[in-house]
């Protein structure tokens, strides 16, 4: 693996957490919503995430690859959004009689989003985050510290 696949790695990992970290603030934004643009009460969503297979799975093909002189061809590996779901959980009964959206029986329909578990979704993003800024940055360094050894 050279070190641009590496990078490209890393990249992959920052684009999936910011992903996930955007999809929580807009659980959390929507957390009250009870009437979308379907008129359906707002749904909570969930970032599927995929790995990015490489050219090849095992160590062999790796250090196969590695050992030939070559450029970055096809995919190096990392991870990627696969899709944005819909929790399909039950939507959650508040009786509130007052309420516009509020059925016969005086319940309204609240979005199932967890505030406890969508503020945790967001730090494990951010963490994963800055995980990948600082593999990002090592990698930098390694790169740096190569260069200065041919001078």
């Amino acid at each position: 693996m050279s070190f641009l696949s590496a990078f490209n790695i890393c990249a992959s990992g920052l684009t999936a957490q910011r992903k996930r970290l955007d999809v929580a603030s807009e659980n959390l934004a929507n957390s009250e919503t009870t009437r979308t643009e379907s008129g359906n009460p707002y749904r909570r969503k969930m970032v599927v995430l995929q790995e990015i297979q490489g050219d090849g799975p095992s160590f062999r093909s790796h250090l196969a690859r590695a050992s030939q002189v070559s450029g970055l061809k096809g995919n190096v590996g990392g991870v990627r959004v696969a899709a944005i779901v819909e929790d399909q959980r039950d939507l959650i009964p508040v009786y509130n009689p007052e309420h516009p959206d509020a059925d016969e029986d005086g319940y309204v329909q609240m979005p199932n989003v967890d505030l406890v578990k969508e503020t945790i979704d967001g730090m494990s993003a951010t963490r994963s985050y800055e995980a990948n800024i600082t593999a990002f940055n090592a990698i930098k360094l390694m790169a740096q510290k190569a260069l200065d050894i041919g001078k």
